[in-house]
């Protein structure tokens, strides 16, 4: 390569060298990059207010008082006047049974219409309430003291309520509750009493619960009972989307704004909680403190943000 040539190439390269150094210089480091996105969300702010934080335990509906009846003779039951739902009244007449005697005659003066036997015995109810078993129909062969309804007082209702052991606690700090029916009515209850034995299999300990309500309500009806754990004057609130944690749910944190552009990363201590709130137990926030509502998913510490 000739002098001249050697000349041209150095001065070449030369100029590449500062054309590439120019640029890297003016090239954005990555946090650089990063401090320029900016993120749109939205706030909210502090709430406070009561809360109350309640458990539920299921309960099932039970008639107390109960009344059998029986047969009082040993026969076949020649018609019925009652159905499983009826009211019925004291001294109602419920089962009629012919005897077996009366049977046994008729069959042997068959064709004498001179005589007649009829060895009919009433069945009546000893007491009002509702027909809740039946357990024989017309034609059935009976005996004596065999069971052939049930009458249950109405007024006599309560609910069994099933609780957890870890749970005896709450429940007897109350004395009334909330019931949640089937049908998602809410009706008030008083805590009576509490039964002697637990429950074998699930280890449960069982309360009577007495509803408040005039309407009427079937046994085996099952309900949630919330049950308060406990309550406080004035709790610090957010909504439960306004609140991070990590992938183990071990840390929490919120996105708070120091200004109408910048957030940062504050961890907190949870309290309670339901499906739409959640009490800040700390650190403490003013009610004139922001928190980033939505768009602080996936944030760093310290993020540049837009308010929508």
């Amino acid at each position: 390569m000739s002098k001249r040539k050697k000349t041209i190439y150095f001065f070449c390269l030369l100029i590449w060298i500062v054309i590439t150094s120019m640029s890297c210089n003016n090239a954005p480091s990555s946090s650089e990059a990063e401090a320029k996105v900016i993120t749109p969300v939205t706030v909210v702010p502090i709430s406070f207010k009561p809360v109350t934080e309640s458990i539920d335990l299921p309960a099932v509906t039970t008639f107390i008082n109960k009344s059998i009846v029986r047969s009082t003779t040993t026969g076949t039951v020649e018609s019925i006047s009652i159905t499983i739902g009826d009211n019925v009244k004291k001294d109602q007449l419920l089962y009629t049974i012919r005897t077996r005697e009366a049977s046994a005659i008729s069959n042997s003066l068959k064709g004498d219409s001179t005589l007649s036997f009829s060895g009919k015995i009433n069945i009546t109810a000893s007491k009002e309430g509702i027909i809740s078993s039946v357990s024989h129909q017309n034609g059935d062969y009976v005996q004596e003291g065999d069971e052939l309804a049930v009458i249950s007082d109405q007024n006599s209702l309560v609910f069994i309520l099933d609780t957890p052991f870890e749970f005896v606690k709450y429940v007897e700090q109350n004395k009334t509750c909330k019931i949640q029916l089937p049908d998602n009515q809410i009706i008030t209850g008083s805590i009576t009493g509490k039964l002697a034995e637990m429950d074998s299999q699930a280890q449960t300990v069982r309360y009577v619960i007495k509803p408040v309500f005039s309407g009427r309500l079937p046994a085996n009806l099952n309900a949630v009972v919330k049950i308060i754990k406990g309550s406080k004057a004035r709790a610090t609130l957010l909504p439960k989307s306004a609140v991070l944690a990590n992938e183990t749910e071990t840390e929490f944190w919120v996105m708070k704004l120091i200004n109408d552009t910048i957030a940062i990363k504050v961890p907190i201590l949870k309290g309670f909680e339901n499906s739409e709130e959640v009490e800040i137990i700390s650190p403490e926030f003013l009610q004139t403190d922001r928190i980033i509502f939505t768009g602080n998913y996936g944030l760093p510490d310290t993020a540049r943000v837009k308010i929508k």
